[in-house]
């Protein structure tokens, strides 16, 4: 229940940033998932503040805010079922579309 990035995900952003710089007609959806524990409310809100946080992380590396759009898809577009502790966690992600401006 937490949108704050982890110290391990740095290195993956840090590569995303360096491509995008070098493709500046690119925009990037950023969009944060959650499994279905909770309250839809809370998960919306929680998913949204993820994409929020990616979308910080890589404006501070000097991405255009205007070529990001973090949306959160709270727990509406599962990867597992939500059955198990390993299949939640595998729906608590985000996810980067690229797509040409």
């Amino acid at each position: 229940n937490r949108a704050e990035l982890h110290a391990d995900s740095f290195t993956t952003l840090d590569k995303l940033a360096a491509v995008a710089a070098r493709c500046p007609k690119t925009r990037i959806e950023i969009g944060g998932h959650t499994d279905a524990r909770g309250s839809a409310e809370m998960n919306q809100r929680l998913s949204e503040q993820r994409a929020q946080s990616v979308a910080g992380y890589l404006i501070r590396r000097g991405l255009d805010e205007n070529r990001l759009f973090p949306i959160g898809y709270g727990p509406s577009r599962p990867v597992a079922p939500n059955d198990s502790d390993t299949d939640r966690a595998k729906n608590r992600r985000i996810e980067f579309v690229v797509r040409p401006n």
